[in-house]
């Protein structure tokens, strides 16, 4: 089974002083990995941008399956882009930040098995993303208020918590310390 995906890259990237998306491990951007990882189990990607838009789109425009679109309105945060990706959606589909290239094909995969509206990844007792979210939502999330978040959307509905063993669901890179550790993590799985 496969469904379709909602990727948020429209943020600021403040806290790593660089536009986060672009960075590159073994000449791969880290929204390149999210992508890549994404297209194995998916047949629509909707990639939301904002701030360093045309950076995203000479990412996003190397793939055929792969759509960006601009959220006008990132600067009032990351749920704007949640509502701005879901209005492309019609079916299932995950949602996650394009600053998270360390999640397995496997976890997506077991994803797809669950079987409540809002499906979220554990590891060790830590939730994490990608979340996936059933079509059947899609309405309620247009309807939420921008004030709102993921969570208190989450919280709301019928939520299944899928345990994994997955780090890379709580991997994502905020400072350029979490790029060296997600880099770190990546030459570790090239050597085995």
């Amino acid at each position: 089974m496969k469904c379709d995906a909602v990727v948020l890259a429209a943020g600021y990237s403040s806290r790593a002083g660089t536009n986060k998306m672009t960075l590159t491990i073994d000449n791969k951007a880290i929204l390149e990995r999210v992508i890549e990882t994404l297209l194995a189990v998916c047949d629509k990607i909707i990639v939301v941008g904002g701030h360093n838009y045309n950076s995203i789109k000479l990412i996003t425009d190397k793939y055929k399956n792969v759509k960006l679109i601009e959220n006008t309105k990132y600067h009032l945060g990351m749920f704007s882009s949640v509502k701005c990706g879901v209005s492309e959606m019609t079916g299932d589909f995950f949602l996650i930040p394009g600053d998270y290239p360390l999640v397995k094909q496997t976890t997506y995969k077991a994803l797809l098995d669950g079987k409540g509206e809002f499906i979220v990844p554990e590891y060790k007792g830590r939730r994490g993303h990608p979340v996936l979210i059933k079509k059947n939502l899609i309405e309620s999330i247009k309807k939420e208020p921008l004030e709102s978040n993921l969570k208190l959307f989450r919280d709301k509905c019928n939520t299944e918590f899928i345990q994994t063993d997955d780090e890379g669901i709580l991997l994502d890179l905020d400072t350029m310390e979490d790029f060296e550790k997600i880099k770190e993590i990546i030459g570790r799985r090239n050597q085995n």
